[in-house]
């Protein structure tokens, strides 16, 4: 029986102990190995959010109140984008056009932009000008990112379709009505199929420290410039 124990169930026991051991050392690191993965791709979504939705607030006043009034603006919005001719630090040009402006004292806004534009395509090479000109919001936002798909905003990456949360108010700070918005990610969707166990610590941690359990952009509690929560 001693001989058993010796050179069978205590060597067993010894295998079995370090395994246990590994793999309490391991699972954490491997949690955290693709918990960043999928955090990069879940803020690049979010990001995307953000540059969507402040388009949409510089177009209309207010951030779109759904992901559908997004979506349909990425797909169908106009926005106008200023053209510059010339550079503003060339000085003999600035001076130049100033002087140029001043022959035109009866024109304002587009109708003196389309003068100078004008005057600088009969041959005034030397004028500096801004051209308001509107454009398809799809031809000008995430044009250098071929695979770029606006749908996949909507869905919170690896949680087998589970959408985005998001809100947008407007809220009175100090008198002054402020158009706020947000977008949320929580872990539980964003990291399904991981170590559960792991995903319950995570959670608790955060709300312990008074944190949203999950990644997030903007906010419709405190004006934050539309920070995410990652920043």
């Amino acid at each position: 029986m001693r001989k058993l124990l010796t050179y069978f169930i205590l060597p067993l026991a010894i295998l079995a102990l370090a395994f246990l051991l590994y793999r309490s050392i391991n699972e954490p690191v491997k949690f955290q190995k693709e918990l960043k993965q999928r955090s990069n791709v879940a803020i690049e979504r979010l990001k995307d959010i953000r540059t969507l939705q402040s388009t949409f607030k510089d177009t209309y006043g207010h951030y779109a109140p759904v992901m559908d009034s997004l979506i349909d603006f990425y797909n169908n919005g106009k926005i106008t984008i200023i053209r510059q001719i010339g550079s503003e630090d060339d000085s003999v040009a600035v001076l130049h056009t100033e002087a140029v402006k001043k022959q035109f004292k009866n024109l304002k806004g587009n109708q003196l932009a389309e003068k100078l534009f004008d005057l600088y395509q009969k041959g005034d090479q030397n004028l500096i000008i801004r051209i308001p000109q509107l454009t398809d919001v799809r031809d000008t936002l995430f044009t250098s990112r071929p695979s770029f798909k606006v749908d996949d905003l909507r869905y919170i990456p690896f949680s087998d379709g589970d959408t985005v949360i998001m809100s947008s108010i407007v809220k009175t700070v100090s008198g002054v009505e402020v158009p706020l918005f947000e977008a949320k990610m929580p872990y539980w969707s964003l990291l399904k199929g991981m170590d559960r166990q792991q995903i319950v610590n995570l959670v608790a941690e955060r709300e312990d420290t008074d944190r949203y359990a999950g990644l997030m952009v903007g906010s419709i509690e405190n004006a934050n410039n539309n920070a995410g929560n990652w920043e």
